[in-house]
């Protein structure tokens, strides 16, 4: 683990407070999805332009964990809105709204421990 941590402070800090943010964001738009929908993509685009500042630190892995969460949430979510009409889409929307409630308590949990996120633990 220390080798992943192996950055001075100041930016350690620093990319904490962007994670922080990114899950901010994102659960903004996942709780109030009208008001505030942009915000996971604003969150996801942070992310993209941080990505090459986190490698080789555990958050690394919290980034790569919110846009797997992102763009697996996407899938499923269109999934069920096209099943809506059979009525088995309800169970889909309701399962990846579950789904990304948990991962994204899970990372946040995580970030507050000081680890990386797993779906294993």
């Amino acid at each position: 683990m220390s080798e992943m941590q192996s950055q001075s402070p100041e930016p350690g800090v620093s990319l904490r407070n962007i994670t922080i943010v990114a899950y901010v964001l994102f659960g903004l738009g996942f709780l109030t999805s009208g008001l505030f929908a942009f915000a996971p993509i604003a969150a996801i685009m942070i992310i993209y332009i941080k990505r090459p500042d986190a490698a080789g630190t555990y958050y690394a892995s919290h980034f790569d964990w919110l846009i797997s969460t992102f763009l697996w949430g996407l899938l499923w979510m269109f999934l069920s809105y096209l099943l809506v009409f059979v009525l088995i889409g309800w169970l889909g929307l309701v399962a990846t709204i579950l789904w990304v409630l948990y991962r994204l308590i899970r990372g946040v949990l995580a970030l507050l421990d000081g680890k990386a996120p797993t779906a294993t633990d």
